[in-house]
């Protein structure tokens, strides 16, 4: 087989792996990871790398996506704690797959294929929790949840961010669908989603990010009017969530103290929350986090801690308190922060504004407005 033969199939097999993500990334990590490291294998044999560099000169996105990541890998050089370094970076190796996948999807086609793979498995989520929530699903080792948390294959916190952005995809769908009954069935799907995110998950960056979305979506459809009419609906959820209606909260985590139910309790938790007084809450919990987060940045602005020091910065600054330590903020722009300074909390803010604005050259309204509500959706998530 010539070596020209060898590399357009290396190249094909490797845009399969990557469409299949689209599937896998809603369902398992461990599929992710293998699928992954088959792209890899087959871009090195074939001209993928080749085409890579070709990406890094057409697309920022690309360059700061690599860039953060190369600041990531440098920043092990100064840390204290290189195993734990090695692992952090590892959960940012996505980063580096970037140009490639730029690479790999060139093509309009490729690209709906993985869309699709990824709006098959998000509906597939869907429909098992709500089954589960009616408890047609008996619990078992296939599933993470149960009815009172209808959690398929991912943790509630995950889960209810891809039903967020399962939502706003799908009422893009709607909107861009040639027929009223396509468009209408997208318009349930979309509500589905949204209700399972709103009532029935008690992930509140998963919550949030929906809110945020359901403000761009509406101005996408009719600008600040529609705006209006979010703020509308949304502060009408908010009411039903703050009101603790039944089936919107969530019980206790077990043998934590931390309550994940209602918004009624985020803002009472805020409300009561005091610097340095340890109150066992998810949300005084994150506060906290936050306040000494900062404090470390702050001694170390330029260069941070280091890639994987995180945890030993954060235990020595509570170190004497009543606090409890923490291996993660629950804030990427702190993480980032802490470990690598100021230029790279620059860096992340820098890729999703890129994100943001370099969709304006794609090629259909539909991925334009995709493009920029995941930007939306993951700069805020990340907060």
């Amino acid at each position: 087989m010539r070596f020209e033969q060898l590399s357009s199939h290396s190249i094909r097999a490797a845009t399969a792996c990557a469409i299949a993500l689209g599937f896998s990334i809603p369902v398992s990590v461990a599929l992710d990871n293998v699928l992954l490291a088959l792209v890899l294998l087959s871009g090195t044999i074939g001209t993928v790398f080749h085409r890579r560099f070709e990406m890094l000169r057409m697309s920022p996105v690309a360059v700061i996506a690599l860039s953060l990541f190369a600041l990531l890998a440098l920043g092990i050089s100064w840390s204290s704690h290189f195993a734990e370094g090695f692992r952090i970076l590892g959960k940012y190796a996505d980063l580096a797959f970037v140009p490639i996948f730029a690479a790999l999807f060139r093509e309009p086609a490729m690209r709906r294929n993985a869309g699709a793979f990824f709006v098959a498995a998000l509906l597939l989520t869907l429909a098992l929790s709500f089954l589960m929530r009616a408890g047609t699903i008996p619990n078992g080792p296939l599933f993470v949840g149960n009815s009172d948390q209808p959690e398929v294959f991912k943790k509630y916190l995950t889960q209810s961010i891809l039903m967020a952005i399962g939502a706003y995809f799908f009422a893009l769908l709607a909107c861009h669908a040639q027929s009223g009954r396509a468009r209408c069935v997208w318009a349930i799907l979309s509500a589905l989603a949204a209700i399972n995110v709103a009532f029935m998950l008690s992930g509140r960056s998963g919550q949030i990010m929906l809110f945020a979305l359901a403000f761009y979506g509406c101005y996408l459809g009719w600008r600040w009017r529609g705006v209006g009419w979010a703020s509308s609906a949304i502060l009408m959820v908010v009411v039903l969530l703050l009101s603790g209606m039944p089936g919107t909260s969530s019980p206790p985590q077990q043998g934590s103290g931390v309550r994940d139910g209602s918004l009624g309790a985020v803002i009472h938790d805020f409300e009561s929350w005091r610097a340095g007084q340890p109150i066992k809450t998810s949300t005084a919990q994150r506060l906290d986090y936050a306040v000494n987060s900062l404090a470390i940045v702050r001694e170390h602005p330029l260069t941070g801690v280091g890639t994987g020091g995180f945890a030993a910065a954060y235990a020595k600054q509570v170190q004497g308190t009543n606090l409890e330590a923490t291996v993660n903020p629950h804030n990427e722009y702190l993480n980032i922060a802490v470990q690598i300074g100021i230029p790279g909390l620059l860096a992340a803010v820098v890729l999703f504004f890129l994100v943001w604005r370099h969709a304006r050259g794609l090629p259909t309204a539909l991925e334009r407005d995709l493009a920029r509500g995941l930007a939306v959706a993951f700069g805020i998530g990340s907060l």
